[in-house]
This record gives structure tokens, C-alpha cells and sequence, in this order.
């Protein structure tokens, strides 16, 4: 990954193995590699990707914020990571192998809602940097 896609993202320190393994526990879904290898450098973060503004959660939060959002009841299969800092959030589409990119919005949340952002994280940030 090009490092300065995230010049301007406050990223944390990296997660362990341990909290990611717990964090696909609690998901019940294996995260993708490339979504790993983020997490173990940055360990989520927020701030600007292109002129994107991007929050990212931590491994801890993710099963916990997907929890509380309630994924499963109003987007069955999605798994959401983070959010524009506004009313739309980042998910993976679980439905699919591999689980694409797409975004969602909090309120109102449904499938029939989500609109394809990316084939795989890598390509996410690469997108949001481009679009400026």
C-alpha cells in the first residue's frame, strides 16, 4: 500500500494477532488479508484520504460497533469498518467471495441501499484518494 495515501490520517499503533483473531471471533467472518496487514500497521484512525474524509474503527470496536448498529437485523451479510465521519458507513458485502467494498447508510440502513465502492480494501483507500 502507498503510504502516502494516509499522509493526512491520524493512524493508530497496529493491532496484534491476538486482537484480530479475537475480532474475527466475535465477527464470525475472517477479514480479508489486505484488511489484516492494515490492521496490524494501523490499527484504525481518522483524518483525510484524498479529500475523503475516512474513520476507520479499531479491531476491538469492530464486532462492538456492529453490534450496537444493529448490521445484522437491518443489512444481513455486510460487516461495516468505519464511516465517512457522516451519515454512511464502509462495510464488506460477506455475501459475496471475496467480500467487495461498499458503503451504507447509518440511518435507514438496508440492502437494497449499499452502493459498490471497491473489489478489496487496497482498492478502497486507492479510490477514495483518487476522487478529489
Amino acid at each position: 500500500m502507498n503510504e502516502n495515501l494516509l499522509k493526512s490520517f491520524a493512524g493508530n499503533n497496529g493491532a496484534t494477532a491476538g486482537v484480530i483473531a479475537k475480532s474475527e471471533i466475535a465477527l464470525q467472518w475472517p477479514l480479508p488479508v489486505d484488511y489484516k496487514d492494515f490492521l496490524k500497521n494501523t490499527n484504525g484512525g481518522e483524518g483525510f484520504v484524498g479529500e475523503n474524509y475516512l474513520i476507520l474503527w479499531t479491531a476491538e470496536e469492530l464486532a462492538q460497533f456492529n453490534n450496537e448498529y444493529q448490521v445484522k437485523d437491518y443489512a444481513p451479510g455486510l460487516v461495516l469498518f468505519g464511516s465517512d465521519g457522516g451519515g454512511e458507513g464502509y462495510a464488506f458485502d460477506t455475501r459475496t467471495i471475496p467480500a467487495p467494498i461498499v458503503r451504507v447508510p447509518f440511518i435507514g440502513m438496508d440492502l437494497a441501499y449499499i452502493r459498490p465502492m471497491a473489489d478489496s480494501f487496497s482498492e478502497f483507500l486507492n479510490k477514495l484518494a483518487e476522487k478529489s
